[in-house]
């Protein structure tokens, strides 16, 4: 769902909501993806993950922020066309956890659109991202598996 309207003032984020993830609309220009991480930079909203989808005409950059909130502000306020949606972030030791991760999501047959990882998160542990066909099932059965699905408070600085 595409945003651009003014929005109500923006409510704190609940400890217990989930990732949230913004795709962000942009043309394909040299500086157009400075120009966001600049925005965020300037305005103290931190970018905890970020992948870049690219075309020919445009751009979908995805990212998970530490300040949900102060981002759709910033979006709408600065005319960044966007889609918000909520992704499962899960938490991993290491690397080599990630086959644990994916195996979890085989196991119950969940469908897998897309994985990117974390930047840098609080308290220093890695975590990926994922956009799964059915996240309740997919985090149950993460869970099942001992790994810790983080909620949006868990990413917030």
């Amino acid at each position: 769902m595409l945003r651009g309207e003014p929005m109500a003032a923006p409510t704190r984020s609940i400890p217990n909501d989930p990732v949230k993830q913004f795709s962000v609309f942009a043309e394909n220009r040299v500086g157009r993806l400075y120009d966001l991480v600049s925005l965020f930079k300037d305005s103290n909203v931190h970018i905890m993950a970020i992948t870049v989808l690219d075309t020919t005409d445009s751009s979908i950059i995805r990212m998970l922020v530490d300040d949900p909130d102060r981002t759709r502000e910033l979006l709408v306020n600065n005319d960044f066309p966007y889609g918000e949606a909520s992704v499962l972030a899960v938490e991993i030791t290491d690397e080599s956890e990630v086959k644990g991760v994916l195996a979890a999501l085989l196991e119950a047959e969940i469908n897998i659109h897309y994985v990117y990882s974390f930047i840098r998160r609080p308290m220093e542990r890695a975590a990926v991202a994922i956009s799964a066909e059915d996240p309740d099932t997919a985090a149950q059965a993460l869970a099942n598996r001992g790994f810790k699905v983080l909620q949006q408070g868990d990413i917030s600085r």
